[in-house]
Formats: C-alpha cells, structure tokens, sequence
C-alpha cells in the first residue's frame, strides 16, 4: 500500500516520519515552498522518543498521480477547502481517505467532494509543533492515532489501514466508536482552547487564578452540554479524565490554537469553537462564556487580516 500524506506540518510530517523509517511508502504533498525546504533540510523530528532525520518523497499539487491507497489528510482546517482540491488526483475507487482535522465539518466537505464510502474515522493525539527551521517537535511522550469505520463495523480495508500504520512507533488502533471518540476530541479541544484562549494561560495559570477553577469548569459543562445536544454523548469515564486534564494544578498544558495565537498565526478558531456554536445556536442552546471566547478569538483573528 501507498499513502499520500496531504501537508507536512507538525502533525503530518511525523506521522509520515515514523512511517517511512518503519519502511512504509509516504509520500507529501505540499506546498513548493516547503517542497523546497525539505528537499535542502529534510525532514527532522525532535523527540525523547528518539530523533528522526529523513530525506522524504514530496510532490507539488501539479505532479500528483493517483490514486493512492490512503490519502492522510494533516492540514489545518481553515485550508480544507484548497486541500481537498489539491489531492483530488489522488483519489481513486477505492482509496480511503482519514481526515486529521480538528471539528467536524470537515467530515461533511469531504464527503461532498468525494463520497461518503471513501472516509474512515480517525483521531490523532501528539503535541507538535514546528520551530523557526522547520523542524518538528514533539511534546510530552503520547503519541496515538485510532480510526474505524463511521458505522462501526470491521472491514476488509480496517483491518489493511491497521496492518499500514501498526509497528511504526506510535500507538496504532482501531476503534469501533470512532464517530464517538471524534466528538470528545472535539469537545476536549474546544474546552481547552476557549480555556486557554479567553483567559490567556495554561491550565496551571487558569486554575491559580482566583475564579479560574469555577470558568473552567463552566466551560467544560458549556461544550459537552452541546456535544451532547448536536453530536453524541460522550462516556463518563470521557468526562471525568477531560475534566482532571482542564482542571490540573501546575499544568503548563495548552491548545495548539493558544500556541498559534501567542505566535501570531492563524487560528482554528471558526472550526473548533464557532461551528459547534452554530450547532449549540441551531438547538437552542446557550453557552455564554464559549460565546465570549469565540469573540475574543475573531477579534484576534481580524487583527492578521
């Protein structure tokens, strides 16, 4: 099997990375500017799990040639629309596509673009990010990635996905619940970034500040009344661990869309925050302090513009 890996970021390019020194066929598609500096630096990861250096196969949006098997789809969501363009070479019959993207909307695009028979579940968990030389950092030392079919059910091309991405140096399984555990994803998401973002801290900072404890924890009730309202319920056993994680004393714990507003970037905040208000809005729900921090966050937002 082939997979083409669409972005080589912080999350698809070590993803691709342990592939490929595993002895997978990876190859990225990405920008020429990127196509240039991997092919001058390669790609690195920087980890306590051990380094990895690697010339990788690239292709530019004009030179790919499908299909391939898998198509891995590692972009930030507010570039879902031109990605999903710049892959459509790729995509075969019977190529399975698995989506990385925080939220879910996401899901909804590309079955539109694709076909719903072409999507598999998926849900990642590595705290990455790419410093000043374009390297690849790994925080901490989880590093998971489940998938499965959105019905549930254990296929013929579940149990080839699986056999792809297992012994590669990452947690890989699959997962009968995987619509469910996308929600959770995105309620954990969306509860840690409008923490993180509104009161512009870690966990740690939130909870030592006076009042902090009790808007977190509102926040946390906030998301997964909606989740629970538009979405699926999350389990107990969920609730309980995002809430001891949201809540943790001296946690330096943060969001990647907080890391990206400190750095001055573009942020997820439509995908993660302002669509499940527009679910939360579509049932009637309120949820006040999500609403403040999704203002918070496009007053910033406009500020890059």
């Amino acid at each position: 099997m082939k997979i083409l890996i669409v972005g080589a970021g912080a999350t698809g390019g070590i993803l691709g990375a342990h592939l490929a020194k595993a002895g997978r066929d990876v190859t990225f598609l990405v920008r020429e500017k990127r196509a240039a500096q991997l092919a001058r630096d390669g790609l690195h990861i920087l980890s306590s799990n051990g380094n990895i250096e690697l010339a990788p196969k690239t292709v530019t949006t004009d030179l790919v040639q499908g299909p391939f098997d898998i198509v891995l789809l590692a972009v930030k969501a507010y570039a879902i629309g031109s990605a999903l363009e710049d892959m459509a070479a790729a995509v075969g019959p019977d190529t399975v596509i698995l989506p990385l993207l925080n939220g879910m909307r996401h899901m909804d695009l590309i079955a539109e673009r694709f076909g719903k028979q072409h999507l598999l579940g998926c849900v990642c968990k590595v705290a990455t990010n790419l410093d000043e030389q374009g390297r690849i950092v790994q925080q901490g030392t989880f590093f998971d990635l489940s998938y499965g079919e959105l019905d549930g059910s254990d296929s013929t091309r579940l149990g080839q996905v699986h056999e792809f991405f297992s012994d590669a140096q990452f947690n890989a399984r699959t997962s009968p619940v995987i619509y469910r555990d996308m929600w959770e994803k995105w309620l954990l998401l969306a509860s840690m970034g409008s923490i993180n973002c509104l009161m512009r801290g870690s966990i740690g900072d939130v909870v030592a500040a006076k009042g902090g404890l009790d808007c977190a924890n509102a926040i946390i009730d906030e998301v997964a009344t909606i989740v629970t309202a538009v979405g699926i319920e999350p389990s107990e056993a969920f609730l309980v661990e995002a809430r001891r994680l949201l809540t943790l004393e001296g946690s330096q714990q943060t969001s990647s869309m907080y890391r990206d507003l400190v750095a001055g970037r573009p942020i997820e905040a439509k995908q993660i925050v302002g669509d499940l208000l527009t679910r939360a809005g579509n049932e009637g729900v309120n949820a006040p302090l999500l609403r403040m921090a999704y203002t918070s966050l496009q007053i910033y937002q406009s500020t890059l513009a």
